[in-house]
């Protein structure tokens, strides 16, 4: 599992044990019916806005990844791209190379060898 996995896991495991917290200290709460709902709907408000913050961050830092991704990836079809350029450079080369030594060899034998 990859750090990014596990601090995913993380965050989901902190957010459900901070609200099965919270639920419960509401409902064992020596107060009111009126008082208890008035905490519950401030609680829920509170972790709503921490729910939708996180959610931000965690599109914000996803975003930046792909993007960072996006680049690199953009990086290594550049350098494949002048590798496979280099390579094909090469090999006309050695071809261009060994195509004068097979002609070289025909003419030398040809010349020595008068038909």
């Amino acid at each position: 599992m990859t750090d990014r996995d596990e601090f995913g896991a993380f965050l989901v495991g902190f957010v459900v044990g901070g609200l099965t917290g919270a639920v419960v200290a509401l409902l064992f709460a020596p107060q009111s019916g009126e008082e208890t709902r008035a905490l519950i709907k401030d609680k829920s408000i509170e972790l709503r806005d921490q729910a939708s913050h996180s959610a931000e961050e965690l599109l914000a830092r996803a975003e930046s990844m792909a993007s960072e991704a996006r680049t690199r990836a953009e990086e290594l079809t550049k350098e494949a791209r002048h590798r496979a350029e280099t390579l094909a450079k090469e090999v006309r080369e050695r071809g261009k190379g060994a195509l004068d030594a097979v002609r070289k060899t025909k003419k030398d034998s040809g010349e020595a060898n008068p038909a």
